[in-house]
């Protein structure tokens, strides 16, 4: 059997994105979605959930390169002390001080159940949680973050780590960035028994891994259709990042404009529904895998 997610990252970022990922669940192959509880178009994104209710919607837990809900004094190991209401850290200065223990757990878990809790507060009935940039596969940010997620009564979370080789060699080794994509994050594999770990201890269901990690930003017909015929036995989440590259979008920070637009034009493909029917693997929703 082969279940497969397809969940939307960065709901809420922009009206641009969200637009999208609506599209992409009532037009296409988009399954679920996570939502950012400080996102520039938090509110709108939250009105829009109400709409599609077969849309699974979790917390995208964002602890870099955002901004929190508690204020920087009660974070002071994760905000930036200057007074600009931000995280302090991007992607490498946070897993070099995560993986140094420089970053307190208790106020990754009370800003994670501040943001489970905005979700919650605002209607949504939060069905899962991921990471911003996968920060959750560091273990000293894992536990406090499935503390605060048990708290809220969540218990699905992203397993942020893929299959041994989530391509067919001639599809890395035809594009050297993915190639060097993939080594990068083959480098943290080693974390993915602690991650099993730490779950399954806690009591969390978690889907067998993750593909689309590695095509983050290259994403393209041909890619997609590479990885559905590649999918493993078991239950696999797909990781899209779909949205307008609007002049939002082109204000916000981030690395992902133009390739949004192309991702939502793949997901919304009649092929792409057809070719994951024709190799036997059924879309479901975080929803349905806590069923």
């Amino acid at each position: 059997m082969r279940r497969l997610i397809i969940n939307a990252d960065d709901f809420g970022f922009t009206s641009g994105v969200n637009r999208a990922i609506v599209e992409g669940h009532t037009r296409g192959v988009v399954t679920s979605s996570t939502l950012m509880a400080t996102g520039g178009a938090f509110s709108e994104a939250v009105e829009l959930g109400k709409t599609v209710p077969q849309l699974s919607v979790g917390c995208h837990v964002v602890l870099i390169d955002g901004e929190p809900v508690l204020k920087s004094s009660e974070i002071p190991s994760l905000a930036e002390a200057n007074g600009s209401g931000r995280f302090r850290d991007g992607l490498k200065s946070f897993a070099a001080r995560a993986l140094l223990g420089r970053i307190n757990p208790n106020e990754v878990e009370a800003e994670a159940e501040a943001q489970i809790r905005k979700l919650q507060g605002a209607g949504i009935a939060v069905t899962h949680f991921d990471a911003h940039k996968h920060t959750h596969l560091f273990p000293r940010i894992l536990r406090p973050v499935l503390r605060a997620a048990a708290a809220c009564g969540v218990g699905a979370v992203r397993n942020p780590f893929g299959p041994r080789l989530p391509l067919r060699s001639q599809q890395l080794m035809a594009r050297p960035n993915l190639w060097m994509r993939y080594a990068e994050l083959n480098v943290l594999s080693p974390l993915a028994a602690k991650f099993r770990a730490a779950v399954d201890r806690e009591g969390f269901i978690t889907p067998d891994g993750t593909l689309g990690i590695e095509v983050t930003g290259a994403l393209d017909e041909n890619l997609f259709y590479a990885i559905a015929r590649s999918i493993p036995e078991g239950t696999w989440e797909f990781v899209c990042h779909p949205g307008y590259n609007d002049a939002d979008l082109q204000a916000a920070s981030t690395r992902l404009r133009e390739s949004r637009e192309t991702e939502l034009r793949v997901l919304t493909l009649p092929a792409a529904r057809d070719l994951l029917a024709k190799e036997g693997v059924d879309l479901i929703s975080y929803r349905e895998l806590r069923a």
